[in-house]
């Protein structure tokens, strides 16, 4: 199957996001549509007069999973757009689950009339950069230190990333190529991916990937943090979260944010204890089995 351009589907996005107030799309998937290829996915679209009406865009795993993004222009909603995507989406993989960005009230009535139930909680967290408890300068722990990547790292970045989030479904996953075309958006600063070695050897044991999509916003993002699992109790987790706090308080932001899975109890008690609170959510939803 064809598929739309970024463009086209950035036009759809800004729309809805403008109606509902959340990105209705992942950066996952504005991925995917600008890589020359993209195997294991499918992109279904509906043009209309002045753009596109609705769009879908389903991930095949390579373990059989599978999970789905759908979008509709607040114009052409109640039109039986969203049920037809979803049924072909389900044609594809039975089993596929679908993204609710922001878990909004006529997502959760979709989902319900089409038999859905939640699967996946996706926690938003946020806190301001200058409220309590302070954003400090913090120190490595002893027989460590850290700087920013630099050309050459990066297989001991997915080498370490791929031990950290070996369990992660997205995450886990990630490849040279999908490593690559992070770092050819505009939002990649390599002075903002901070890396924790240990010395002596030089391994790299863990690291913080700060992101900051748009400046003017003042909204900055604890977008991976990951440590190695031969160093963990080591303090790197806390160390790592530190570094990438201060880098981006340094850099004049307001507000910093991050993703935690729903059930992920210890580490949202971390992200509690920094100050981070529930400011939004997103909910994966699957058909009854």
């Amino acid at each position: 199957m064809d598929r739309p351009s970024l463009e086209a589907v950035n036009r759809l996005a800004d729309a809805a996001r403008a109606a509902d107030g959340v990105a209705p799309l992942s950066e996952a998937t504005l991925l995917s549509l600008a890589a020359p290829s993209a195997d294991g996915q499918l992109h279904g679209y509906v043009e209309g007069e002045s753009g596109l009406d609705a769009y879908s865009h389903l991930r095949l795993e390579d373990d059989g999973t599978a999970w789905a993004e759908i979008v509709v222009h607040p114009q052409a909603r109640r039109r039986g757009l969203g049920t037809r995507f979803l049924e072909f989406v389900r044609d594809q993989n039975p089993a596929v689950r679908v993204w609710a960005h922001g878990d909004l009230p006529p997502a959760r009535a979709f989902a319900a009339h089409h038999g859905m139930r939640r699967v996946r909680d996706l926690w938003v967290m946020s806190r301001a950069v200058d409220t309590d408890p302070a954003i400090t300068d913090p120190v490595a722990p002893q027989g460590f230190s850290a700087r920013s990547f630099r050309p050459g790292d990066e297989q001991a970045w997915l080498d370490v990333n791929g031990r950290a989030f070996a369990h992660h479904p997205e995450q886990g996953r990630m490849t040279l190529a999908d490593l690559q075309a992070r770092m050819a958006e505009s939002w990649f600063d390599p002075a903002g991916l901070l890396l924790v070695f240990e010395k002596g050897t030089g391994r790299l044991a863990a690291s913080h990937w700060t992101k900051i999509a748009e400046p003017t916003s003042g909204v900055g993002e604890v977008y991976v943090v990951g440590v190695d699992p031969d160093f963990q109790g080591r303090g790197l987790g806390g160390y790592a979260t530190a570094l990438g706090l201060a880098h981006l308080r340094d850099r004049g932001m307001r507000e910093i944010e991050l993703y935690v899975e729903g059930d992920n109890e210890p580490a949202i008690a971390t992200y509690r204890r920094k100050g981070f609170e529930r400011s939004a959510r997103d909910v994966m939803y699957a058909f009854e089995q």
